[in-house]
């Protein structure tokens, strides 16, 4: 018998979808709005005075009075808004900071306003209506619903509330989710992540959970427990889970496994959050990419990435862009991001709607001989190498060998296996020619003789987690980057077979 809550969410997801391809439909307009909005409402804000806001009417005007800043550039006026002032980045003060890790400068304090923080909840609710008015499967909203976060203990600093993202947006869940939602408060609140996952199996085992959300690696973990605890499939354990929401990572290189670990294919839905924006989410199941949010308070400008480190390079709107061309993102944000470089580089998978993919971090590659390999690239390779085996692969982490004691330098894969191949050599050489087939940079230089064929290295099993925990980074919104232009993490790796 289908319940109320479920029959009401059918004509509750029309009407979402409706709006949604309103905007969708009219992208180039709905931008130029976004940037009007975002120019004339921060006209008076001391970033707004010191960048002559009132005198820019187009984008030309914004490229001219607007640099391209990541957070260290910006810094001066964040370090303002955390010291209690008003109208320095937008209008009064903002309501939250996110709290997250910076690789390169210690803690950044993101911010979130009253005009931004709607649509981090928005975003999240219509993929999951979308997804409901596209397929019609509406029962899982009887269920019990998870979904893997940091804690919502937040500090308050100057009147403004300091916590991380995922915590902050735990207070937003709305009313008809919360006799729903998962795991309690007090679970929730537990700051040791193993500590946190062993009471999460503990709560959610008994309960009917039809959806699961998270990061891959994280929700492997919860996974892996539920299984030793039950000595069952996942899929066994909790018969009505049909539905597995995740961001932050791609999910191809974990797809296989989490498969095995579930027993059943389940429809998964990929969102694309961060501290500064809800960017996209999956709006088909069948079509590659997430639809870009054009309607949220962010004005989103692209530059090429192998033009991105060039004196004065090309700044472009969303009417420019071309699908496959490897981008970073530039945003300008009704929290009072201008011209900010989030530091990811994605891909238009289409432009009628506006569908992209995360194609890496503009700092995370490898280009130790002017190979310029992305993210995308090695978890493509990687999975074609294993496709239609029985090998699987927890965890994977790649770095350039430059000094070798012996022959030519090379890619170094350091990866963790679940299914262990036969042979390791002729893996490598799958996944290296996937990596020429990809990157003709790469390609070159194999063929002419600069760099040798990859080498794999086997870690041990849960080598990764404990590298993660001897870092301080396992758990909670934490990843670990798919490839470094350097051997720091992988420099005296003590998990290694």
């Amino acid at each position: 018998m289908i319940s109320l809550k479920s029959a009401l969410a059918k004509p509750f997801a029309k009407r979402i979808y409706k709006k949604v391809s309103k905007w969708a439909n009219n992208p180039v307009e709905t931008q130029e709005k976004v940037f009007q909005t975002l120019i004339s409402e921060a006209t008076k804000t001391v970033f707004g005075q010191d960048h002559d806001f009132v005198s820019i009417n187009n984008h030309a005007d914004f490229i001219k009075r607007v640099p391209i800043r990541d957070y260290e550039d910006l810094k001066p006026y964040v370090e303002r808004v955390v010291a209690g002032e008003e109208d320095i980045l937008w209008k009064g003060k903002p309501l939250y900071f996110a709290k997250t890790s910076g690789t390169t400068s210690g803690a950044k304090y993101i911010p979130l306003t009253k005009e931004s923080m709607p649509y981090h909840v928005e975003a999240a609710r219509n993929a999951i209506l979308l997804y409901i008015h596209e397929t019609g499967n509406s029962k899982f909203v009887d269920g019990k619903m998870i979904f893997l976060q940091g804690s919502p203990v937040l500090k308050e600093q100057n009147g403004i509330q300091l916590g991380r993202l995922s915590g902050i947006v735990a207070h937003y869940v709305p009313k008809y989710l919360q006799k729903n939602r998962l795991p309690s408060w007090e679970t929730n609140c537990i700051e040791d992540w193993e500590t946190k996952v062993d009471a999460i199996v503990e709560e959610t085992l008994p309960e009917n959970m039809t959806v699961i959300s998270g990061i891959p690696s994280w929700v492997q973990m919860y996974f892996e427990k539920l299984q030793q605890k039950t000595g069952k499939k996942v899929g066994d354990v909790f018969k009505n889970f049909n539905l597995f929401i995740f961001g932050g990572v791609n999910y191809e290189p974990y797809r296989a496994k989490f498969e095995n670990l579930i027993g059943r294919k389940v429809d998964s839905i990929e969102l694309y959050p961060a501290s500064e924006g809800f960017f996209a989410y999956q709006d088909k199941q069948n079509e590659k990419g997430m639809l870009l949010m054009l309607n949220s308070g962010i004005f989103y400008e692209f530059i090429k990435a192998d033009e991105f480190f060039n004196e004065n390079p090309e700044r472009i709107t969303i009417k420019d862009v071309k699908i496959g061309v490897n981008y970073v993102m530039i945003i300008s944000t009704n929290a009072g991001l201008w011209g900010y470089n989030i530091g990811d580089t994605v891909q238009f998978t289409s432009t009628k709607p506006y569908r992209v993919i995360v194609s890496g971090r503009i700092k995370h590659f490898i280009s130790a001989f002017g190979e310029h390999v992305i993210g995308k690239e090695v978890e493509q390779a990687m999975q074609d190498a294993i496709i239609n085996t029985s090998i699987r692969v927890s965890e994977f982490t790649v770095a350039p060998q430059i000094n070798p004691s012996e022959g030519l330098p090379y890619h170094e894969w350091f990866i963790e296996f679940e299914n262990e191949p036969d042979d390791l050599l002729e893996l490598a050489e799958k996944i290296d020619l996937s990596l020429q087939k990809q990157n003709t940079y790469y390609f070159d230089l194999i063929q002419g003789k600069v760099l040798r064929p990859l080498v794999i290295r086997k870690v041990k099993k849960d080598g990764f987690k404990e590298y993660m925990k001897s870092i301080g980074k396992l758990g909670g919104q934490n990843k670990l980057p798919r490839l470094s232009n350097d051997r720091k993490i992988v420099e005296g790796f003590p998990h290694i077979d």
